[in-house]
């Protein structure tokens, strides 16, 4: 996760999926604990576009490296 500090990266749901569907995604780091309904498509998405997945224990903790105070259920790496 040290990368979500020195590589470009967006957070939230919305600019992820808007990422992965462009093209500019290169890596994908998403919550254990994120709801299915969010996590499920997003895996399939990330499979579908060829981007690695890394997972994170909690929404939390992913928030933290991406130094924003709403725990988050995805980030990636551009």
């Amino acid at each position: 996760m040290k990368r979500l500090q020195t590589e470009d990266h967006v957070v939230g749901l919305k600019q992820s999926k808007k990422a992965i569907e462009t093209g500019k995604a290169r890596l994908a780091y998403i919550s254990e604990d994120a709801d299915s309904y969010i996590k499920v498509p997003l895996e399939e998405l990330c499979r579908q576009n060829a981007v690695q997945i890394v997972y994170v224990d909690t929404m939390k903790e992913l928030a933290k490296a991406c130094r924003v105070d709403v725990p988050t259920a995805v980030a990636v790496i551009l």
